[in-house]
């Protein structure tokens, strides 16, 4: 008898945790990386072992259907032990994201040209939405895009400039996101499928920037005349916002998954280095100014499961979850970055050392209070929300 999906779930989730704990931890210390995060070639090694093991990417399962958003909730939590597991699992962003949009949204050719080789972890891809601040392009509000697409007889042509693309720089492909007109002259948007490389997107840098796990960084590119036939569109043409919202929510909480993941494992390097480190006549642990700062740890990992936990059984009962996502990443992405400085404070100047991950753990927490919508656009988000339910009762 085939056992339950519960059961199914819980014993993939103690499979990638066994995995990234005795597979994975050990490429911490591995050299093969740029700045700007693990080098293909790691990054192969690893998700070979990942397959033998059963632990690919394992938020789909054998049949092509999804976990439940809870379930991913352990899975993801259990890849981000480590911060090479999301990659070496094939659990990572931008690729989780897109293989969540591609499987709601694209065409059968489109699943298997772009979503099956992403799910056997044979290539990363990237999302080009982000625009540079400096041209007054889209960032958190996707209504600023510059990027167009315009329609001339059967193609598109598309120009424009995208910045932090992460993951540009090696990627197999693109998902591509362009403003157009509706025939109604109404402006909307729409997602294209590039493979990569294309000679018409062109790198132009590649930014520097806190965070280092990232395979081929976070790029700037310039979009030249890039001509794309009909079936290139994801979806329908000028439905672009309305799928971002259909990536945006389950993507903003698998980030909350990944990284509770990175600061339960932050927290315990944090107590095993306080419970060893002897200082004043006895265990740093024993002093009560670090004692407590671990039980906030403890508290706090405890409170992000949870919400992590509530805004996925939102997502599984079929709501959007706007307003829950954006309450979930804002709290989470804020409370596991006070674990993560805890965790270096605790630690003092092996904190903040290369000695552990926990330095890594708190710098790429500090991107996550950005990435995918800054803790004030939620909140100014979720601000509006109050005002119009207050005067309008609804």
């Amino acid at each position: 008898m085939a056992p339950a999906a519960d059961d199914f779930d819980m014993t993939i989730a103690l499979k990638v945790e066994a995995f990234v704990r005795n597979v994975v931890v050990p490429y911490e210390n591995d050299g093969r990386r740029d700045s700007h995060g693990p080098l293909d070639s790691m990054v192969a090694e690893m998700r070979a072992k990942a397959r033998d093991a059963g632990v690919l990417t394992p938020h789909i399962r054998p049949d092509g259907s999804h976990l439940s958003h809870r379930a991913t909730a352990r899975v993801l939590r259990a890849s981000g032990l480590s911060p090479l597991g999301p990659l070496a699992c094939n659990t990572n962003a931008p690729d989780e994201g897109n293989m969540f949009l591609l499987g709601k949204v694209a065409s059968e050719d489109q699943k298997r040209r772009f979503l099956a080789p992403l799910t056997a972890g044979e290539g990363r891809s990237c999302f080009l939405m982000t625009e540079p601040a400096v041209e007054g392009g889209a960032g958190s509000d996707p209504s600023m895009m510059q990027t167009r697409a315009e329609k001339r007889d059967n193609e598109w042509i598309v120009n424009g400039r995208k910045a932090f693309a992460t993951g540009f720089d090696g990627a197999k492909f693109a998902i591509l996101m362009a403003r157009t007109d509706r025939d109604d002259g109404v402006a909307a948007a729409t997602m294209f499928l590039v493979p990569l490389p294309h000679p018409a997107l062109v790198q132009e840098r590649l930014i520097g920037t806190i965070d280092s796990s990232m395979p081929g960084g976070h790029a700037v590119v310039r979009i030249d005349n890039l001509r794309l036939p009909e079936d290139a569109i994801l979806g329908a043409a000028h439905e672009g916002f309305a799928y971002a919202q259909v990536r945006l929510a389950p993507a903003r909480l698998t980030h909350c998954m990944r990284w509770l993941g990175a600061a339960t494992r932050a927290h315990e390097i944090a107590t095993d280095y306080a419970v060893k480190r002897q200082a004043f006549g006895k265990a740093l642990i024993d002093h009560e100014g670090v004692g407590f700062m671990l039980a906030d740890n403890l508290i706090d990992l405890k409170q992000c499961e949870l919400m992590i936990d509530w805004c996925a059984d939102v997502l599984d009962a079929g709501e959007k979850a706007i307003t829950e996502s954006s309450m979930t990443k804002v709290a989470v992405s804020e409370t596991l970055f006070r674990v993560a400085d805890r965790c270096v404070q605790v630690m003092g100047g092996t904190g903040v050392s290369h000695d552990t991950i926990v330095e890594q753990v708190f710098r790429e927490i500090r991107s996550f209070r950005i990435y995918d919508g800054p803790t004030q656009v939620h909140k100014w988000s979720l601000a509006k929300k109050i005002k119009r339910e207050a005067l309008t009762g609804a």
